[in-house]
């Protein structure tokens, strides 16, 4: 694996107060692959996935962006470059518009507040709610705060995004779609994306590659066909 285009983990260890959430974990995503990460609850997924963008110091081990060591980093700093992310609660801004939502993180990339509008429409677009542009975060359907969420970590020109459990709480047709769109950031944004997801169908339908955690440990890695 090519270091300059992949995030990597090592040896990567949590632990809280006594508590080992991670132990020893490795990973690997390369840019242009969809690698799914499942597990039962409690076994270090969203843990693991809050050391690979800067929201928890690992323990032990290191974590390495495009090559580069990133200890003592802030989450800030990830987003800098080239490291995305969305959470399982969407927190928008209730009293902004979508359009403005997603705008503001193409602005915290140096754009221009016009590129950044212009950005966030085709992004829009892409995710197929640019209908929805004028309506503010607080009168979306969940399904549309999941989308709009999404959109803001594709304003940050992401080469790898982290998507953490993005159809829970979404109808069976809402979560299909949600599969096709996925796939077409890969194809389209060419970026690494790492899916933490229940869906199975899901997992084994979109994802390359896929990592099974059980208990803070790497317990499976391979193909879901392997």
């Amino acid at each position: 694996m090519q270091g300059a285009e992949a995030l990597q983990a090592r040896n990567v260890g949590v632990h809280f107060e006594g508590l080992t959430a991670l132990e020893q974990v490795d990973l690997a995503l390369e840019k242009g692959e969809i690698l799914g990460l499942i597990g039962p609850n409690g076994a270090g997924k969203t843990t693991l996935v809050n050391v690979l963008s800067g929201y928890q110091k690992p323990s032990t081990g290191s974590v390495l962006l495009g090559g580069t060591g990133t200890g003592g980093w802030a989450p800030h700093a990830f987003a800098r470059h080239g490291l995305a992310r969305t959470f399982q609660a969407a927190r928008l801004f209730p009293d902004m518009s979508v359009l403005e939502n997603v705008e503001m993180a193409g602005v915290g990339t140096g754009l221009s507040r016009q590129d950044s509008r212009s950005e966030a429409r085709r992004i829009l677009d892409f995710l197929n709610i640019g209908h929805r542009a004028s309506v503010r975060g607080n009168a979306l359907s969940y399904g549309e705060e999941r989308l709009v969420g999404l959109g803001r970590a594709l304003a940050l020109r992401p080469r790898f995004l982290l998507l953490d459990e993005p159809a829970a709480g979404v109808s069976p047709q809402e979560a299909v779609d949600l599969m096709r769109t996925i796939a077409a950031i890969r194809d389209t944004f060419g970026c690494g994306i790492l899916v933490i997801e229940h869906n199975m169908q899901l997992i084994m339908r979109l994802c390359d590659r896929v990592q099974v955690l059980a208990r803070g440990k790497t317990i499976a890695v391979g193909t879901p066909q392997s």
